[in-house]
Protein backbone atom coordinates (compact mmCIF):
# COMPACT_ATOMS: atom_id res chain seq x y z
CA UNK A 1 0.00 0.00 0.00
CA UNK A 2 2.90 2.15 0.62
CA UNK A 3 3.98 2.06 -2.76
CA UNK A 4 0.29 3.08 -3.96
CA UNK A 5 0.43 5.84 -2.07
CA UNK A 6 3.50 6.98 -2.77
CA UNK A 7 3.09 6.91 -6.51
CA UNK A 8 -0.12 8.69 -5.90
CA UNK A 9 1.46 11.75 -3.93
CA UNK A 10 3.69 12.43 -6.71
CA UNK A 11 0.43 12.90 -8.93
CA UNK A 12 -1.45 15.50 -6.88
CA UNK A 13 -1.12 19.02 -8.27
CA UNK A 14 2.04 21.40 -6.22
CA UNK A 15 3.05 19.01 -3.78
CA UNK A 16 6.58 18.82 -5.41
CA UNK A 17 9.56 16.66 -4.72
CA UNK A 18 10.25 18.15 -1.55
CA UNK A 19 6.96 18.96 -0.59
CA UNK A 20 6.45 15.20 -0.66
CA UNK A 21 9.16 14.15 0.68
CA UNK A 22 8.64 16.51 4.07
CA UNK A 23 4.98 15.29 4.52
CA UNK A 24 6.12 11.60 4.56
CA UNK A 25 8.80 12.62 6.69
CA UNK A 26 6.51 14.13 9.44
CA UNK A 27 3.72 12.20 9.13
CA UNK A 28 5.71 8.79 8.97
CA UNK A 29 4.51 7.20 5.41
CA UNK A 30 2.65 8.18 2.73
CA UNK A 31 0.01 6.10 3.41
CA UNK A 32 -0.30 8.17 6.72
CA UNK A 33 -0.50 11.43 4.82
CA UNK A 34 -3.37 10.75 2.89
CA UNK A 35 -5.11 9.01 5.74
CA UNK A 36 -4.75 12.26 8.20
CA UNK A 37 -5.19 14.75 5.03
CA UNK A 38 -8.05 16.66 6.82
CA UNK A 39 -5.49 16.72 10.28
CA UNK A 40 -2.29 18.28 8.61
CA UNK A 41 -3.68 21.85 9.60
CA UNK A 42 -3.34 20.67 13.06
CA UNK A 43 -1.05 18.28 12.63
CA UNK A 44 1.82 20.43 10.77
CA UNK A 45 1.11 23.97 11.45
CA UNK A 46 2.98 25.55 8.87
CA UNK A 47 1.51 23.46 6.31
CA UNK A 48 -0.55 25.65 3.46
CA UNK A 49 -4.27 25.07 3.16
CA UNK A 50 -3.55 23.90 -0.48
CA UNK A 51 -1.61 20.79 0.67
CA UNK A 52 -5.15 19.73 1.96
CA UNK A 53 -6.77 20.53 -1.39
CA UNK A 54 -4.14 19.08 -3.53
CA UNK A 55 -4.67 15.51 -1.61
CA UNK A 56 -8.51 15.08 -2.29
CA UNK A 57 -7.70 14.04 -5.76
CA UNK A 58 -9.06 11.31 -6.78
CA UNK A 59 -7.16 11.46 -10.12
CA UNK A 60 -4.27 10.67 -8.06
CA UNK A 61 -5.31 7.73 -6.74
CA UNK A 62 -6.66 6.42 -10.22
CA UNK A 63 -3.51 7.02 -11.57
CA UNK A 64 -1.49 5.15 -8.94
CA UNK A 65 -4.06 2.27 -9.15
CA UNK A 66 -3.32 1.69 -13.04
CA UNK A 67 0.87 2.28 -12.37
CA UNK A 68 0.79 -0.65 -9.75
CA UNK A 69 -1.16 -2.83 -12.35
CA UNK A 70 2.09 -2.13 -14.72
CA UNK A 71 4.25 -2.78 -12.23
CA UNK A 72 2.90 -5.97 -11.48
CA UNK A 73 2.39 -7.32 -15.25
CA UNK A 74 5.97 -6.35 -15.63
CA UNK A 75 7.58 -7.66 -12.55
CA UNK A 76 9.65 -4.22 -11.92
CA UNK A 77 10.49 -3.58 -8.12
CA UNK A 78 8.96 -0.14 -6.44
CA UNK A 79 10.98 1.36 -3.86
CA UNK A 80 9.48 4.36 -1.40
CA UNK A 81 11.25 5.46 1.14
CA UNK A 82 9.97 3.42 3.96
CA UNK A 83 12.10 0.48 2.10
CA UNK A 84 15.12 -0.63 3.17
CA UNK A 85 16.47 -1.07 -0.64
CA UNK A 86 15.62 2.16 -0.96
CA UNK A 87 19.36 3.59 -2.03
CA UNK A 88 19.99 5.38 1.37
CA UNK A 89 22.41 7.98 0.17
CA UNK A 90 19.58 9.44 -2.13
CA UNK A 91 17.18 9.25 0.74
CA UNK A 92 19.48 11.90 2.63
CA UNK A 93 18.87 14.84 -0.10
CA UNK A 94 15.68 17.02 0.76
CA UNK A 95 14.31 16.45 -2.74
CA UNK A 96 14.85 12.68 -2.84
CA UNK A 97 12.16 11.02 -5.12
CA UNK A 98 9.40 9.64 -2.86
CA UNK A 99 9.02 6.57 -5.56
CA UNK A 100 11.24 4.29 -7.88
CA UNK A 101 11.35 2.16 -10.18
CA UNK A 102 13.95 -0.26 -11.39
CA UNK A 103 14.51 -3.28 -13.14
CA UNK A 104 17.18 -5.54 -12.72
CA UNK A 105 19.21 -6.95 -9.79
CA UNK A 106 21.37 -4.42 -7.56
CA UNK A 107 22.47 -3.33 -4.03
CA UNK A 108 21.90 0.46 -4.43
CA UNK A 109 23.45 0.23 -0.40
CA UNK A 110 26.86 -1.45 -0.81
CA UNK A 111 30.15 0.68 0.41
CA UNK A 112 31.19 2.32 -2.90
CA UNK A 113 28.89 3.93 -5.21
CA UNK A 114 30.02 6.33 -8.21
CA UNK A 115 28.57 8.25 -10.89
CA UNK A 116 30.27 8.99 -13.73
CA UNK A 117 28.97 11.92 -16.06
CA UNK A 118 29.81 13.87 -19.58
CA UNK A 119 29.35 14.97 -22.78
CA UNK A 120 27.01 13.63 -25.69
CA UNK A 121 30.36 14.36 -27.91
CA UNK A 122 32.45 11.86 -25.70
CA UNK A 123 35.77 12.39 -27.54
CA UNK A 124 38.59 9.77 -28.14
CA UNK A 125 40.03 10.91 -25.19
CA UNK A 126 37.18 10.88 -22.51
CA UNK A 127 36.13 7.48 -24.42
CA UNK A 128 39.23 6.55 -23.12
CA UNK A 129 39.86 7.91 -19.74
CA UNK A 130 35.91 5.91 -18.76
CA UNK A 131 37.70 2.37 -20.30
CA UNK A 132 40.96 3.04 -18.52
CA UNK A 133 39.83 4.56 -14.94
CA UNK A 134 37.36 1.89 -14.68
CA UNK A 135 39.60 -0.71 -15.77
CA UNK A 136 41.69 -0.16 -12.99
CA UNK A 137 38.80 1.13 -10.70
CA UNK A 138 37.30 -2.34 -11.05
CA UNK A 139 41.27 -3.87 -9.58
CA UNK A 140 41.13 -1.32 -6.57
CA UNK A 141 37.60 -1.50 -5.41
CA UNK A 142 35.46 -4.36 -7.06
CA UNK A 143 32.07 -3.90 -5.49
CA UNK A 144 31.90 -0.28 -6.55
CA UNK A 145 28.67 0.65 -7.85
CA UNK A 146 29.13 2.84 -11.29
CA UNK A 147 25.99 5.36 -11.93
CA UNK A 148 25.71 7.19 -15.15
CA UNK A 149 22.60 8.32 -17.46
CA UNK A 150 22.40 5.76 -20.57
CA UNK A 151 22.78 8.73 -22.68
CA UNK A 152 24.54 9.25 -25.50
CA UNK A 153 28.50 9.76 -25.30
CA UNK A 154 30.61 9.93 -22.17
CA UNK A 155 26.99 8.00 -19.89
CA UNK A 156 26.94 4.93 -22.26
CA UNK A 157 30.54 4.25 -22.62
CA UNK A 158 30.98 4.11 -18.84
CA UNK A 159 28.35 1.72 -18.99
CA UNK A 160 30.27 -0.40 -21.47
CA UNK A 161 33.40 0.20 -19.87
CA UNK A 162 32.02 -0.95 -16.47
CA UNK A 163 30.27 -3.80 -17.92
CA UNK A 164 33.48 -4.97 -19.27
CA UNK A 165 35.00 -5.01 -16.31
CA UNK A 166 32.50 -7.04 -14.46
CA UNK A 167 31.06 -3.70 -12.34
CA UNK A 168 27.32 -3.61 -11.18
CA UNK A 169 26.31 -0.25 -13.26
CA UNK A 170 22.75 1.23 -13.00
CA UNK A 171 21.37 3.94 -15.58
CA UNK A 172 19.51 6.73 -14.68
CA UNK A 173 15.85 7.42 -16.91
CA UNK A 174 14.38 10.37 -17.78
CA UNK A 175 10.98 8.50 -18.38
CA UNK A 176 8.98 5.70 -17.62
CA UNK A 177 10.07 1.89 -17.94
CA UNK A 178 7.45 1.18 -20.80
CA UNK A 179 10.30 2.61 -23.02
CA UNK A 180 14.01 3.27 -23.22
CA UNK A 181 15.57 6.27 -24.99
CA UNK A 182 18.00 6.28 -26.88
CA UNK A 183 16.64 3.21 -28.15
CA UNK A 184 20.49 2.43 -29.84
CA UNK A 185 21.56 1.63 -26.02
CA UNK A 186 18.86 -1.17 -25.65
CA UNK A 187 21.64 -3.88 -26.17
CA UNK A 188 23.69 -2.52 -23.40
CA UNK A 189 20.36 -1.79 -21.34
CA UNK A 190 19.66 -5.15 -21.42
CA UNK A 191 23.15 -6.27 -20.25
CA UNK A 192 22.56 -4.34 -17.87
CA UNK A 193 20.09 -6.04 -15.93
CA UNK A 194 22.08 -8.71 -15.42
CA UNK A 195 24.15 -7.30 -12.21
CA UNK A 196 22.88 -3.82 -11.94
CA UNK A 197 19.49 -2.10 -14.09
CA UNK A 198 17.17 0.71 -15.20
CA UNK A 199 16.33 3.10 -12.37
CA UNK A 200 13.35 6.07 -12.58
CA UNK A 201 11.18 8.20 -10.67
CA UNK A 202 9.23 8.63 -13.80
CA UNK A 203 5.76 6.64 -14.10
CA UNK A 204 4.58 4.51 -17.29
CA UNK A 205 3.93 7.12 -20.88
CA UNK A 206 5.79 9.59 -19.56
CA UNK A 207 8.03 11.15 -22.28
CA UNK A 208 12.09 12.25 -22.31
CA UNK A 209 11.05 15.37 -22.17
CA UNK A 210 13.90 17.87 -21.66
CA UNK A 211 13.56 19.41 -17.96
CA UNK A 212 12.80 15.44 -16.79
CA UNK A 213 16.42 14.92 -17.55
CA UNK A 214 17.44 17.74 -15.20
CA UNK A 215 15.50 15.93 -12.44
CA UNK A 216 17.13 12.40 -13.21
CA UNK A 217 20.39 14.43 -12.87
CA UNK A 218 19.37 15.18 -8.91
CA UNK A 219 19.16 10.55 -8.79
CA UNK A 220 22.12 10.13 -10.56
CA UNK A 221 24.20 12.72 -8.17
CA UNK A 222 22.57 12.01 -5.10
CA UNK A 223 22.89 8.53 -4.91
CA UNK A 224 26.71 7.97 -5.03
CA UNK A 225 29.20 8.81 -2.82
CA UNK A 226 31.30 11.09 -5.58
CA UNK A 227 30.68 12.12 -8.91
CA UNK A 228 32.90 12.22 -11.68
CA UNK A 229 32.93 14.78 -14.49
CA UNK A 230 34.73 13.46 -17.58
CA UNK A 231 33.94 15.58 -20.18
CA UNK A 232 31.72 18.90 -20.69
CA UNK A 233 31.34 22.06 -22.53
CA UNK A 234 30.71 25.41 -20.45
CA UNK A 235 27.13 24.74 -20.43
CA UNK A 236 25.67 21.24 -19.70
CA UNK A 237 24.13 18.61 -17.41
CA UNK A 238 26.79 17.50 -15.96
CA UNK A 239 27.94 20.48 -14.89
CA UNK A 240 24.49 20.72 -13.15
CA UNK A 241 24.86 17.16 -11.76
CA UNK A 242 27.99 18.39 -10.47
CA UNK A 243 26.20 21.59 -8.74
CA UNK A 244 23.74 19.04 -7.30
CA UNK A 245 26.25 16.94 -6.07
CA UNK A 246 28.57 19.75 -3.97
CA UNK A 247 25.24 20.83 -3.00
CA UNK A 248 24.40 17.73 -0.98
CA UNK A 249 27.47 17.67 0.39
CA UNK A 250 29.14 14.60 -2.13
CA UNK A 251 32.11 14.70 -3.15
CA UNK A 252 33.30 16.12 -7.06
CA UNK A 253 35.67 14.93 -9.70
CA UNK A 254 36.58 16.67 -12.81
CA UNK A 255 39.12 15.18 -15.71
CA UNK A 256 41.16 18.01 -16.94
CA UNK A 257 41.96 18.19 -20.67
CA UNK A 258 43.36 21.00 -22.92
CA UNK A 259 42.19 24.67 -22.24
CA UNK A 260 41.58 24.79 -26.49
CA UNK A 261 39.42 21.08 -26.03
CA UNK A 262 35.78 22.99 -26.36
CA UNK A 263 34.48 19.53 -24.28
CA UNK A 264 37.28 20.23 -21.83
CA UNK A 265 35.93 23.98 -20.75
CA UNK A 266 33.55 22.63 -18.37
CA UNK A 267 36.00 20.60 -16.24
CA UNK A 268 39.04 23.02 -16.27
CA UNK A 269 36.25 25.65 -14.99
CA UNK A 270 35.07 22.88 -12.14
CA UNK A 271 38.80 22.62 -11.39
CA UNK A 272 39.58 26.14 -11.65
CA UNK A 273 36.64 27.39 -9.37
CA UNK A 274 37.25 24.93 -6.61
CA UNK A 275 34.08 23.18 -7.44
CA UNK A 276 35.52 19.61 -8.50
CA UNK A 277 39.19 18.00 -7.75
CA UNK A 278 41.14 17.32 -10.67
CA UNK A 279 41.43 13.85 -10.74
CA UNK A 280 43.79 11.97 -13.41
CA UNK A 281 43.55 8.29 -12.29
CA UNK A 282 41.63 5.38 -10.48
CA UNK A 283 44.38 4.91 -7.70
CA UNK A 284 44.15 8.78 -6.87
CA UNK A 285 40.69 8.51 -6.47
CA UNK A 286 40.48 5.48 -4.62
CA UNK A 287 42.95 7.58 -2.04
CA UNK A 288 41.42 10.45 -2.11
CA UNK A 289 38.08 8.52 -0.87
CA UNK A 290 39.97 6.72 1.46
CA UNK A 291 38.63 3.26 0.16
CA UNK A 292 41.82 1.74 -0.03
CA UNK A 293 42.39 -2.05 1.84
CA UNK A 294 43.84 -2.13 4.77
CA UNK A 295 47.02 -4.24 4.85
CA UNK A 296 45.38 -5.51 8.12
CA UNK A 297 42.78 -4.89 10.10
CA UNK A 298 43.45 -2.56 13.67
CA UNK A 299 43.53 -4.47 16.95
CA UNK A 300 40.10 -4.51 18.38
CA UNK A 301 39.53 -1.58 21.26
CA UNK A 302 37.16 -2.22 24.33
CA UNK A 303 35.26 0.28 23.55
CA UNK A 304 34.34 0.12 27.63
CA UNK A 305 37.69 2.36 28.02
CA UNK A 306 36.04 5.21 26.36
CA UNK A 307 33.04 6.62 28.92
CA UNK A 308 29.78 8.04 28.36
CA UNK A 309 29.21 6.86 24.84
CA UNK A 310 25.42 6.84 23.77
CA UNK A 311 24.27 3.35 22.12
CA UNK A 312 24.67 4.85 18.49
CA UNK A 313 28.41 6.54 19.46
CA UNK A 314 29.43 2.91 20.15
CA UNK A 315 28.25 1.27 17.38
CA UNK A 316 30.33 3.60 15.31
CA UNK A 317 33.59 2.95 17.61
CA UNK A 318 33.03 -0.99 17.47
CA UNK A 319 32.42 -0.50 13.16
CA UNK A 320 36.02 1.28 13.17
CA UNK A 321 37.44 -1.64 15.68
CA UNK A 322 36.52 -3.88 13.03
CA UNK A 323 36.70 -2.28 10.30
CA UNK A 324 39.61 -0.05 10.43
CA UNK A 325 39.72 3.70 9.10
CA UNK A 326 35.55 4.58 7.38
CA UNK A 327 34.60 7.10 5.37
CA UNK A 328 31.62 8.94 6.38
CA UNK A 329 29.11 7.18 3.97
CA UNK A 330 30.76 3.65 4.44
CA UNK A 331 29.83 4.19 8.32
CA UNK A 332 26.11 5.68 7.20
CA UNK A 333 25.76 2.33 4.77
CA UNK A 334 26.74 -0.38 7.90
CA UNK A 335 25.55 1.66 10.81
CA UNK A 336 22.14 2.79 9.43
CA UNK A 337 22.28 5.78 10.97
CA UNK A 338 21.12 9.12 9.09
CA UNK A 339 23.68 11.10 7.57
CA UNK A 340 22.70 14.16 9.13
CA UNK A 341 22.60 12.11 12.75
CA UNK A 342 26.25 10.52 11.49
CA UNK A 343 28.29 14.22 11.39
CA UNK A 344 26.75 15.21 14.15
CA UNK A 345 27.93 12.14 16.26
CA UNK A 346 31.13 12.00 14.63
CA UNK A 347 31.56 15.81 16.12
CA UNK A 348 30.95 14.44 19.49
CA UNK A 349 33.04 12.03 19.08
CA UNK A 350 36.20 14.00 18.19
CA UNK A 351 35.25 16.26 21.31
CA UNK A 352 35.50 13.24 23.43
CA UNK A 353 38.90 12.60 21.76
CA UNK A 354 37.75 9.16 20.64
CA UNK A 355 37.84 9.75 16.57
CA UNK A 356 39.99 11.97 14.18
CA UNK A 357 38.66 13.00 10.63
CA UNK A 358 40.96 12.48 7.91
CA UNK A 359 41.41 13.89 4.53
CA UNK A 360 38.27 12.55 2.27
CA UNK A 361 35.80 12.27 5.10
CA UNK A 362 38.22 9.07 6.88
CA UNK A 363 37.74 8.82 9.92
CA UNK A 364 40.44 7.08 12.25
CA UNK A 365 39.85 5.52 15.88
CA UNK A 366 42.56 7.09 17.96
Amino acid sequence: MECFYSIALTQCPGIGHRGAKLLIDELGSAQAVFEHRKEIPDLLPDASARVCEALECPEALERAKREMEFIEKNHLTCLTLQDEAYPTRLRECVDAPVVLFFKGHCDFNRLHVISMVGTRRASDYGKQFCADFLHDLAELCPDVLVVSGLAYGIDIHTHRAALENHLATVGVLAHGLDRLYPYHHRQTAVEMLKEGGLLTEFLSETNPDPFNFVCRNRIVAGMADATIVVESAEKGGSLITADLATGYGKDCFAVPGRINDVFSKGTNQLIRDNKAALIANAEDFVKAMGWETPNGRPEAVQCEMFLDLTPEETKIVELLCCRGDLQVNALVMLSDIPFSQMTTLLFQLEMKGVVRAMVGGVYRLL
